[in-house]
């Protein structure tokens, strides 16, 4: 699947899935992934409970539930790769994708890139 293509077209919700080391999980509501290739994407993330799961534990899951009827979406199943804290770096990714954050907001925001191990189709067996 060309993540890059689907995401540009895609409306809808994510919602990412962390866990600690202890296995204790986390859902959050993101906004789409930045797609950077065919294997890597990246979230901008605030210093909340699913970035501190990231620091312990690198696998994460995102929902993408497409808006409309029926159940149409993807499924990804990510490592956790690197992050940037660079401020003007994380600034640059908020300005192409502004519901992710309010540019105004102070607070520390990471760039945090994904290998995405597997996608598959909302519903369903694998594709």
């Amino acid at each position: 699947m060309d993540l890059r293509k689907y995401f540009e077209k895609a409306e809808g919700i994510g919602i990412l899935a962390t866990s600690d080391s202890d296995g204790s999980v986390d859902i959050a509501i993101y906004a789409k992934p930045e797609v950077v290739n065919d294997s890597t994407i990246a979230f901008v993330m605030k210093e909340r409970l699913s970035h501190q799961n990231l620091r312990t534990n690198l696998n994460a899951a995102y929902m993408f539930i497409e808006k409309g009827e029926g159940y149409k979406g993807q499924r990804l199943y990510l490592t956790k790769l690197r992050e940037e804290i660079n401020a003007s770096v994380v600034q640059e990714f908020i300005k192409r994708q502004p519901v992710i954050a309010d540019a105004n907001d102070d607070s520390t925001k990471f760039l945090v890139y994904f290998h995405v191990e597997n996608a598959y189709p909302l519903v369903g067996e694998k594709k």
